[in-house]
């Protein structure tokens, strides 16, 4: 009977296909549908500004040295005494991240001691060229209003740009208020992007954590 079985064999594996087209696709129709983004999702960088308009970056190169991929460079520059660019003794002269190095873990968000650089919701940067990868400071740092930069090869149909507005989450999700103790307390500064954000609640009681701004 093996030869019956080298028979069956084959047709079996086709019964497999068969009993899927019955069923509905499980793909989403991208890009006309898209995914909702958690709150903490790791997007594209930005570089943000106090309510005031200056500048969060204090150029301490923290963030480079802590990137395990190497893709971020600063150059930090004293400050003007008649006119400052941060509230720190320097400011980020240059800042360059190559995004094609970059593997979005979000340390330099946690090494920032000024909440300075943030993830946002954006991941689609699709780019032709290399040169197009290395984003500038031009290009990351939002404006005195707040409104998000972004380079010519972003502004593209399929680009969701409020996402750039969005995604301190990961920032706020490694700040002091992820202690128990720390709950009502908002541990973050304002920035002229997304404006004073609430505290952190539901700690000690075990509740579901969901700040306004969240996306489910």
């Amino acid at each position: 009977m093996s030869w019956l079985s080298d028979l069956l064999g084959p047709l079996k594996g086709f019964l497999v296909p068969l009993r899927q087209i019955r069923k509905g696709p499980v793909t989403r129709k991208y890009p006309q549908v898209k995914r909702v983004k958690p709150q903490r999702f790791h997007g594209r960088h930005t570089l943000n500004r106090y309510p005031n308009g200056m500048e969060k970056c204090i150029g301490c190169e923290l963030c480079a040295g802590v990137c395990p991929a190497n893709c971020i460079y600063v150059r930090g520059k004293d400050n003007p005494p008649d006119n400052p660019v941060s509230p720190g003794e320097r400011w980020g002269f240059v800042y360059e991240i190559n995004m094609l190095r970059c593997i979005f873990c979000a340390m330099c968000v946690e090494a920032c001691p000024t909440q300075a650089i943030t993830m946002t919701h954006l991941f689609e940067m699709s780019v032709t060229n290399r040169d197009d990868a290395i984003y500038t400071r031009t290009e990351l740092l939002v404006d005195r209003d707040g409104t998000p930069n972004y380079p010519p090869h972003e502004d593209s149909p399929l680009t969701n740009l409020e996402e750039l507005r969005k995604g301190d989450g990961w920032m706020r999700a490694t700040s002091p208020s992820g202690r128990r103790e720390y709950e009502g307390i908002v541990a973050w500064t304002p920035s002229a992007r997304t404006g004073e954000l609430p505290a952190e609640r539901g700690q000690s009681s075990g509740t579901p954590q969901v700040s306004e701004d969240a996306d489910g």
